[in-house]
């Protein structure tokens, strides 16, 4: 479902939750509690349960919800009062999504550009610490354990404990607390990764801090913002 028609949801659902309070006579009744909800038939349940799911989809809403004029636009088309046809109310409301969709990319813009310089410049202070290592692609490590076991090469399926946070400390994903080990192909995985773990003996422990486009680039992923710089703490416990 795309954005718009999404959005065109939310409208209804909104204007349709709040109708009640504007028509008081027909064949509405107003807005009930749920104790005064009676299911008799199954169109009552059909109504009742799209108008809370509509409900629940107005969480979704880009902007400040007025469920007041929501509903007003809604009763003066039932009552034939609006001054706006069909094609004109349409044509005001797209040309307004597009006015939002386009903020909405602006704002997402200057973020990841604010996410990248934060990034640029926390890896500049960290190369500076003594045991940080930088290497050629701008991938920086530390070596928490050193093991002296064998590395890994990029075809190598190696199974890890490991922890990813972004820079202001908010873990997204790892599994140091679960105890369950996660195993994967070098070859297959983001290229901090690849390259980071071909670096660690076995039984080792790094950090890993890994520039944006060792990461997930700018589109980002789940959790994780475009251009973010990611830290990465990983033991490598196996190679196969």
């Amino acid at each position: 479902m795309n954005n718009k028609l999404i959005i065109t949801l939310i409208v209804v659902a909104v204007a349709a939750m709040a109708i009640g309070y504007f028509i008081g006579t027909g064949t509405s009744s107003g807005i009930k509690s749920e104790s005064q909800i009676a299911l008799k038939t199954k169109d009552d349940s059909l109504n009742y349960f799209l108008g809370l799911n509509w409900g629940y989809s107005t969480e979704q809403a880009p902007w400040e919800i007025d469920a007041d004029l929501l509903a007003s636009g809604i009763v003066h088309v039932i009552k034939d009062s609006s001054s706006y046809d069909p094609m004109t109310a349409n044509a005001i409301f797209q040309d307004l999504l597009s006015t939002i969709s386009d903020q909405e990319a602006q704002k997402a813009e200057e973020e990841a550009m604010k996410t990248m310089e934060e990034g640029i410049a926390f890896l500049e202070e960290n190369g500076k610490r003594d045991g940080v290592i930088t290497t050629e692609s701008g991938l920086q490590y530390e070596i928490i354990t050193q093991g002296d076991g064998p590395m890994p090469s990029v075809t190598s399926t190696v199974f890890v404990f490991y922890e990813g946070t972004l820079l202001d400390g908010t873990v997204f994903d790892g599994n140091f607390d679960t105890g369950d080990t996660i195993s994967f192909s070098l070859n297959e995985v983001i290229r901090g990764w690849t390259e980071g773990l071909q670096l660690m003996p076995l039984g080792s422990t790094y950090m890993f801090y890994l520039p944006s486009n060792l990461g997930y680039g700018p589109r980002g992923t789940g959790p994780i913002p475009g251009n973010s710089t990611l830290i990465f703490k990983v033991e490598l416990l196996d190679i196969e």
